[in-house]
């Protein structure tokens, strides 16, 4: 029997109309790539329809990381989300979360499928995931992110599946899945070098689970990052000059070590800016996203693998990939989400993590998630699994926003997403500071006086010599004042002159 006549083919809105009111959903996507398409504006045209009715209904959303366009925005909109896992990115999700309206349980990406097995989250009612196949055994092919697809459709009771016909069949030749079984049955994973493979192509569901199939045509939403400006650039030449550095000490062996980037301009300004020097060898990646600045370094033989779980790439660079599958196939690894970010598989291969935060403290405990300590951006996504368990552990951003009314070096971090004890390197545009082997005090003082913003270095001094002595020094009456200030005044300082900063 095939596949086309075994399972039913429905609309989307037919099939939309098998979710009730406070079922869990899982979708498939790791940030928009692979994300399930027509489903979520199905699930959303319904809740608009039933909530004019006065008839209640919310779902309970999981995904494998952020889906904003595709998943979290069309549901926001519609007021048809009560709860939200492990990650988001989207600004009227993210104001629903932040005044209490969508319960919002923001963790470590790895952890999500372990999580998802021992029902933390609750029953799975339905799995929606997007596929380039699906066989009449119940393999399924997956498309342009793995994430933790494989785990929500082994876990949900019903499944329905999105066949998306613009993805490219031949991701097969990328995909590499296997399911870690529940402690204490792990054996140690034989990854040993990013573009090994552990399983298979496909992901496996109970054909008995499936109640549907939609058909569909819809290319990933995934938006354009800006190019680098002179701020990302200066943060690019810090790093890559430290990098150099450390391979002249013999730290970093002379092929290199693995590379991790979070997502944004920076990190990709950073990948583009370690791509184009001549002095750092040609390297390889282990992280979780694939972006579109290292399809170039690929094809100029700057970067010779990728292990990942998501390509995360505009549909323009993305038809480059598909143009070239016999190129790109055998140098990039699509892998569920508890392996691209594994700890043990990080800390094995000695990737250097490069992400990017909101703000640092002056020891070294970095914020990448909360405004304030109190309103969520996004989330931890991966960094935290990155920094905790990566041979060096660098984290970047600029030293002052919104024309210098917010620095990002402050007393204390109101909200801590990694810690002092992980965090070894900050960069911001002003330079570079490396924490490795120093003290508290040590440590303060490097930061503020190379990567705090001039205009903020006299404040962050006059701090500690006014703080309580101790280990660590700390004034408990004024370490938030500057984001007092930020909240009741528009700035974190509000009589500095503001009209040398630059670059905002």
């Amino acid at each position: 029997m095939s596949a086309a006549t075994m399972f039913p083919r429905l609309s989307p809105e037919e099939a939309a109309e098998h979710i009730f009111h406070n079922a869990t959903v899982a979708f498939s996507g790791f940030t928009n790539s692979g994300a399930a398409k027509l489903i979520p504006k199905a699930i959303a045209a319904r809740a608009t329809e039933l909530h004019a009715q006065g008839e209640p209904f919310k779902i309970r959303v999981l995904t494998g990381a952020s889906s904003g366009a595709s998943i979290d925005e069309p549901l926001a909109q519609a007021e048809a989300m009560s709860f939200r896992a492990p990650y988001q990115s989207g600004p009227q999700l993210r104001k629903q979360i932040n005044s209490q309206e969508v319960e919002y349980v923001d963790m470590h990406l790895s952890h999500l499928p372990q999580a998802v097995l021992y029902g933390f989250h609750g029953k799975i009612d339905f799995a929606v995931v997007e596929a380039t196949e699906i066989t009449s055994d119940g393999r399924v092919y997956l498309t342009s992110s793995v994430g933790a697809s494989p785990t929500y459709l082994k876990y949900a009771d019903k499944v329905i599946i999105e066949i998306n016909h613009h993805h490219s069949q031949r991701l097969r030749e990328m995909t590499d899945i296997m399911i870690m079984p529940p402690p204490p049955h792990r054996n140690s994973l034989q990854l040993h070098e990013p573009l090994t493979k552990l399983g298979y192509p496909y992901a496996v569901v109970d054909p008995r689970k499936i109640i549907a199939v939609i058909e569909n045509d819809e290319p990933d939403k995934v938006p354009k990052f800006t190019a680098a400006d002179a701020r990302s650039q200066k943060i690019a030449d810090h790093v890559v000059r430290f990098l150099l550095d450390e391979m002249l000490a013999k730290r970093i062996p002379e092929q290199f070590l693995p590379l991790q980037a979070g997502v944004g301009n920076i990190a990709n300004g950073v990948m583009a800016a370690l791509g184009q020097n001549p002095y750092v060898p040609p390297f390889k990646m282990y992280s979780e996203v694939y972006q579109d600045s290292l399809v170039e370094l690929m094809e100029k033989g700057r970067l010779l693998g990728a292990s990942t779980t998501a390509l995360t790439l505009t549909p323009e660079v993305m038809s480059q990939i598909y143009d070239n599958m016999d190129f790109f196939g055998p140098r990039i690894v699509l892998r569920p989400q508890e392996i691209s970010n594994h700890p043990g598989v990080i800390r094995r291969l000695g990737v250097i993590a490069l992400n990017t935060a909101l703000e640092a403290d002056i020891y070294g405990n970095v914020n990448s998630s909360h405004v304030f300590g109190t309103d969520i951006m996004n989330g931890i996504g991966g960094s935290g699994e990155f920094t905790r368990n990566a041979y060096l552990s660098i984290f970047m951003c600029p030293s002052i926003a919104k024309g210098g009314k917010i620095s990002s070096i402050v007393p204390m971090c109101p909200h801590i997403d990694n810690n002092e004890h992980s965090v070894q390197v900050i960069v911001t545009e002003q330079g570079l500071a490396d924490l490795r082997g120093l003290g508290p005090m040590q440590r303060a003082k490097a930061i503020i006086d190379r990567c705090a913003h001039p205009l903020y270095r006299d404040y962050l001094h006059k701090y500690i010599e006014g703080s309580r002595v101790g280990h660590i020094r700390h004034n408990l009456a004024t370490c938030f004042d500057m984001h007092t200030n930020l909240m009741e005044q528009g700035a974190m300082l509000p009589d500095l002159d503001l009209s040398t900063a630059q670059n905002e």
